[in-house]
């Protein structure tokens, strides 16, 4: 969902409607959803304005087949939730009204004006506006939109397209240019900047010289947005179905040093391009995931692009001495905090990566006892996955893979035998075993019957 941009300067641009009639664009009723329309069609009933706008506009433009589709008018909130029963309205920084059909949300959001005569609600401390409720005509609300392309508007009164900004010269030029001043609007949001390397890598268009040369010297002021708010965008950016682009044009940009610190070092030390092999193979596997309609996680895609950094880090603690359990667990947590400070990773996500990161040494243990204990690991197969993505490492890696393939294919008893003519190690011999801490045995009431052990292999 769009959330409109702060205020630009309204005498610093140049607003001038131009209307695309219906038989000059591609935009069809079929392709918008059921419930847009009929939010549409009852405002518009009602005798309101009504107008499909930004990111759906924009794609059905592309012949693209949105998501979400967000609606603006000049009814208030209030108005909104008196035409529909089904309707909640949500937001104190920005009111909005919510219509629901069954699983479909549309949203939709009166104009926002540019300036507050005092009978709007607006509440402005220290330049940061904590509340903006003042509404305004749709020439206003253009403005205030942060791309071009994302200022056009769909009118259902008569099927026509409403081009205020030229967003439909540049979705012809596909060209990605911001609504006012680059640098004042970077300022304004930091965000904007990765928004910009996102909405062009999924779109494949350019990003306009003006938009583009602030990242070098505003880039930095990314490193003080929140970072809740970088790991939203950064799901945006790379589980939306163009990762490998994202990752690419991210780098490319510059911005990557800003967001994912730990990586862009990685990728620029010896073996970086071994390392960047990793990374395009994940984001190329979860991009082929997503489009099979598959699901994906956080934790897969961060344990990849941080994996540089950990591998690295034990490589120095185990050199320097450290036991290499203890080194996998500290750097684990200590790569994970050092990233948070930039993308928030939510705990249930770190914790995932740090049992997929050192269960990875214990693939080289092919013990039977030890063989069918990592197989029973509730991360198995995510570290496993993540194992076949270090295959191209190096010949060895490549076999480890191939065997832990094949064992898995095997029977039980076929890979008992198999097995056991490999010796067992003792635990001195193995400082691999650098897993996830055992866990204490939990305490029984008395009077309680002990649960029965779990078999290792079902």
């Amino acid at each position: 969902m769009n959330e409109p941009a702060t205020n630009p300067d309204p005498a610093a641009i140049a607003v001038k409607m131009r209307v695309i009639p219906r038989d000059q664009h591609r935009i069809s009723r079929k392709d918008i959803s059921s419930g847009a329309l009929r939010v549409l069609y009852r405002l518009n009933e009602a005798g309101y304005a009504a107008y499909l706008v930004g990111g759906a506009v924009r794609d059905l433009l592309l012949g693209g087949h949105p998501k979400d589709f967000d609606i603006a008018t000049d009814a208030t909130p209030e108005d909104v939730k008196r035409l529909f029963r089904n309707c909640r309205l949500i937001g104190r920084r920005f009111r909005l009204a919510h219509v629901v059909f069954g699983q479909e949300i549309v949203e939709v959001a009166t104009f926002r004006g540019s300036s507050d005569d005092g009978s709007g609600d607006r509440h402005v401390v220290d330049g940061r506006i904590l509340r903006d409720n003042v509404y305004g005509t749709i020439e206003e609300d253009a403005i205030r939109r942060d791309f071009t392309v994302n200022a056009l508007y769909y009118d259902i009164a008569d099927f026509s397209v409403r081009d205020y900004v030229g967003g439909y010269d540049d979705l012809d030029a596909r060209v990605l240019r911001l609504i006012g001043d680059p640098v004042q609007r970077y300022r304004e949001d930091p965000v904007r900047m990765l928004r910009a390397v996102r909405l062009a890598a999924k779109l494949e268009f350019a990003i306009a010289a003006d938009a583009r040369e602030p990242f070098a010297d505003l880039g930095e002021l990314l490193l003080h947005a929140p970072p809740a708010r970088l790991f939203d965008e950064s799901l945006k950016m790379l589980l939306a179905g163009n990762g490998a682009k994202s990752f690419r044009a991210l780098e490319r940009s510059g911005l990557l040093d800003d967001v994912f610190p730990l990586t862009a070092r990685a990728l620029a030390f010896r073996g970086g391009e071994q390392y960047r092999a990793l990374i395009e193979a994940g984001l190329a596997g979860t991009d082929a995931r997503i489009a099979q309609g598959k699901s994906v996680t956080p934790a897969f895609l961060f344990a990849i692009l941080l994996w540089g950094a950990v591998r690295a880090q034990v490589e120095r603690e185990v050199a320097r001495g450290t036991e290499v359990n203890l080194a996998w667990q500290r750097v684990s947590h200590q790569v994970i905090s050092e990233q948070a400070k930039h993308v928030a990773i939510p705990r249930r996500f770190g914790l995932v990566m740090q049992e997929m990161w050192t269960l990875q040494p214990r693939f080289e243990q092919r013990q039977k006892k030890r063989v069918f204990r990592l197989m029973a690991h509730p991360r198995f197969r995510a570290a496993y996955d993540f194992l076949l993505l270090r295959a191209a490492e190096s010949p060895a890696m490549a076999e480890l893979a191939q065997w832990w393939t094949q064992a898995q294919e095997t029977s039980h008893e076929g890979l008992a035998e198999q097995l056991s003519a490999i010796p067992e190690a003792g635990d001195a011999a193995l400082p691999a075993e650098s897993v996830a801490p055992k866990k204490r045995p939990r305490s029984r009431r008395r009077g309680k019957p002990a649960s029965p052990p779990r078999a290792a292999v079902e």
